[in-house]
């Protein structure tokens, strides 16, 4: 069967719901891998609570700019229902803006695998010398900074599991198709913060305006073997390679490109993909399971494709 296009909101298998209780819904799939992640690395409820009531006290704020101040905390206490006295704490800590600060060993690892002459002539990254002219990763750290040194750049692709060195014959290679760093922890939840952050801002801003200016989509399938799962999963990573093979190269030309206007443009642009499944048998994983988690009724589509 193709897949059928559907707006979340007309989802067949979600029976009737008011807008409310699919809010409800909606909230508690986002909130259960929050949870799920905090339970696993020791972070008590009380910082969580702590984060939220301030994300919640401050899309108050942003959504009345306007608003005098000495109305400010008496409208945000209407509007999150967090009481005064905590809300005039909230209000006097200075607001936590998000850094948006380069990874260079994923900036290296991008530019290895797309851009000419790092790429072999079956389109697979080289493997380089470790100095010399190009191709060698010395020119190609180069490529991407002069303010650190390639052997620090090296030396971080190797802590974090993402390339090798052959000493003997002085050169290196990648060893991995996709940057998810090893033993990083910190860089690991860096990511999750950053990736599933806009991914979440782009699907919320969708649903809140009615331009739709992010583009955000998936396709959900059921009933699939453990066999199934495994044979899409070459398509997926072709897939993704042949997007990082078109957008890099020309995302790099704007950035060289806006690099001299003046004032510098602030824009920033972040395409991801990603994948999700539970186990072939029809065990989920360690959330909870909500309504959305049942089977879909008999004679309704196994294949949708969800469009925001």
């Amino acid at each position: 069967m193709p897949p059928i296009l559907r707006h979340p909101s007309a989802d067949p298998n979600t029976g009737p719901a008011t807008e409310q209780q699919a809010l409800q819904e909606a909230l508690a799939r986002l909130l259960a891998p929050v949870a799920q992640l905090a339970v696993a690395r020791g972070l008590p409820f009380a910082a969580v609570e702590e984060m939220l009531k301030l994300a919640f006290v401050q899309a108050a704020d942003a959504a009345h700019p306007d608003l005098l101040a000495h109305r400010k905390v008496s409208r945000i206490t209407t509007s999150t229902g967090i009481n005064r006295r905590e809300v005039t704490r909230l209000t006097q800590q200075p607001p936590r803006t998000a850094v948006h600060s380069r990874s260079l060993a994923s900036e290296l690892f991008g530019h290895w695998r797309t851009q000419q002459p790092y790429r072999g002539p079956d389109g697979q990254p080289r493997v380089l010398p470790r100095q010399g002219a190009a191709p060698s990763f010395e020119s190609l750290a180069q490529c991407i900074t002069r303010d650190v040194h390639p052997r620090s750049l090296l030396d971080e692709l190797l802590r974090l599991g993402m390339a090798s060195w052959d000493q003997a014959a002085d050169s290196v290679a990648l060893a991995r198709e996709i940057f998810v760093p090893q033993g990083d922890r910190g860089q690991q939840l860096g990511f999750l913060g950053q990736n599933a952050g806009d991914h979440l801002s782009a699907a919320v801003d969708n649903v809140l305006r009615d331009d739709h200016a992010h583009f955000e989509q998936a396709i959900f399938a059921s009933g699939l073997s453990a066999a199934s799962l495994d044979s899409v999963r070459p398509a997926i990573r072709a897939q993704w390679q042949a997007l990082l093979a078109a957008l890099v190269p020309a995302l790099q030309g704007c950035v060289e490109a806006d690099s001299s206007l003046q004032p510098a443009p602030q824009g920033r642009l972040r395409v991801g993909l990603y994948t999700y499944q539970e186990a072939a048998d029809g065990a989920v994983d360690s959330r909870s399971a909500g309504p959305s988690d049942s089977p879909p009724p008999a004679g309704s589509p196994r294949v949708r494709k969800r469009k925001s």
